[in-house]
């Protein structure tokens, strides 16, 4: 007599899971959209989420449908031997001739690359718990899933044991090439999963190619950016047969900033403040720009970037409907708009260059703080200001004037940068020029300046372990991690006063390096 439970029940599906020495992963959602605001992490929460677990991806567009996620027939070539008007296979030199021959056959896409490994690796668990297999969609909303998924759609309803509710039928060309792939699997103990079914052998179905059935162990996991235009919609019958987690907008941490004009801004606190003007403008959520919104260089995003990813985007997909209206719009004469095309200009070839000041008037509009007005100047060893009468060895105020000082400088009549990171950029050039320099070999020049600053540039080892045995939790703020075109690391001090500042630029600038260091 077969053997059946009731699927809804979880206390006997268990008991009878537990006897049979299958288990179950009841914690992780079996179909989950993570969804929220463009730039908030989405991919890369569902990427540390996976990591180490075998993952297939695709990406949904409008053009996408059933047979580019499933899969079709498809011309393919395969070779064979050549054979002459009678049949026969034509030898040359004691070897047989043989051509290319386009042939159609079903080609698997994302989905039954998924759905085939997951079956795979069920079998290989041996009666254990099987190896998760994740199918992860970017961008699900950007295509039509009621095209794309089809039949596949009923699959999507799972039972609390995570397996789909009611397996469908696949029609004779799919049946045949799931009967090839899965030909030769053994599920151990098979009733376990057919006692979901009331006994009936849906494993064996499954096996034969006759019947499609998720397993608990494929997660099939999507992303949603909640903002983009042009999309297809999403019904509630396909809504609510996943789980859904948001991807709030958050620091990140990673110190960010906006370097125009002279001047870097802070990410984060642009972020506060734009997003702020977006939720009060637009009433809405999904307009709102994550933390991840655009990618910086070295942490800088540069004005170029910041133009092309950033402006474009509010002027074009969130303020465009309200007018631009608000303080944050107005140009320096206080009257006119700050519009789109007043961020370009032409430069002496014709070409568009971005038009710096108008980034930083937008910034300055907006009230975003500098990034490190308030970190350039702190001695972190001592906690007071180093310009204003704070050094940690000579107790001496080198900023006479008073005050913090927010000197700029360029290096080979490139760049705008505070003295806390000139440092590092020369480091940086030195390096490129020098690529065929060891980190120890590049860190003894340096060191040979003989800087005011002890323990300027360090090898990775050396810094670690100082880190280690120091209690000092601004240790790490005090450094720059640099990666060195031959993938070394070293690591450069940045507690740089006027004094120790100067010392630095006149013994480069001594030096036949070409790089020469300018205060703007």
């Amino acid at each position: 007599m077969k053997q059946y439970i009731d699927r809804n029940d979880k206390k006997a599906f268990f008991e009878y899971f537990s006897e049979s020495k299958i288990t179950v992963d009841e914690a992780t959602s079996k179909n989950l959209i993570f969804f929220g605001a463009p730039g908030t992490g989405k991919s890369f929460t569902i990427k540390e989420q996976t990591e180490g677990e075998d993952v297939i991806r695709t990406t949904f567009h409008p053009d996408s449908d059933y047979s580019t996620f499933v899969g079709s027939y498809k011309p393919t070539t395969r070779e064979v031997p050549m054979r002459d008007v009678t049949g026969k296979v034509i030898v040359e030199n004691g070897d047989p001739v043989t051509e290319n021959r386009i042939i159609y056959e079903f080609v698997s896409q994302a989905f039954l690359q998924a759905y085939v490994g997951a079956w795979q690796k069920y079998a290989q668990a041996n009666g254990g718990k099987p190896q998760k297999q994740y199918l992860v969609i970017e961008e699900i909303n950007r295509g039509n899933c009621a095209q794309i998924f089809g039949d596949l759609f009923q699959l999507l309803d799972r039972s609390t044991q995570g397996f789909s509710e009611y397996p469908i039928k696949a029609d004779a060309d799919l049946k045949k090439h799931l009967k090839k792939l899965l030909n030769g699997l053994t599920i151990e103990n098979p009733e376990a999963i057919n006692a979901l079914y009331k006994g009936e052998d849906v494993v064996g179905k499954v096996l034969n190619g006759e019947e499609l059935l998720l397993p608990n162990n494929l997660y099939i996991w999507a992303t949603m950016n909640t903002s983009d235009q042009s999309l297809f919609p999403i019904d509630s019958a396909f809504k609510r047969r996943w789980d859904w987690q948001y991807v709030p907008i958050a620091n990140a941490g990673k110190g960010w900033k906006i370097q125009v004009y002279g001047k870097d801004y802070d990410w984060w606190d642009f972020l506060e403040k734009v997003n702020a003007l977006i939720g009060d403008t637009t009433n809405s959520e999904d307009k709102k720009l994550g933390y991840f919104f655009c990618k910086p260089t070295d942490c800088i995003i540069t004005a170029e970037t910041f133009v092309s990813k950033v402006i474009f985007y509010l002027w074009n997909d969130v303020f465009k409907d309200f007018e631009f209206d608000g303080d944050a719009f107005i140009d320096e004469d206080n009257q006119t708009k700050l519009t789109f095309d007043k961020f370009y200009r032409a430069d002496v070839t014709g070409k568009p260059a971005v038009r710096e000041n108008k980034v930083d008037l937008f910034l300055r509009n907006l009230g975003v703080a500098f990034s490190d007005e308030d970190e350039e100047n702190i001695d972190f060893e001592n906690n007071q200001d180093i310009d204003d009468g704070g050094l940690e060895n000579e107790g001496v105020n080198t900023n006479p004037a008073g005050g913090r000082d927010h000197s700029r400088y360029s290096i080979n009549g490139q760049g705008s940068f505070n003295k806390r990171r000139l440092a590092l950029e020369c480091v940086k050039i030195y390096s490129s020029n020098h690529s065929e320099l060891t980190a120890k070999e590049i860190v003894d020049v340096f060191l040979g300046l003989n800087l005011m600053l002890s323990g300027f540039i360090e090898l990775r080892d050396e810094h670690l372990a100082r880190a280690a045995n120091v209690n000092d939790p601004q240790f790490e703020r005090r450094y720059y991690e640099l990666t060195l075109p031959n993938d070394e690391i070293i690591f450069i001090n940045n507690q740089f006063t006027v004094e120790r500042i100067n010392d630095f630029i006149e013994k480069v600038n001594a030096q036949n390096w070409g790089i020469h260091i300018e205060k703007l």
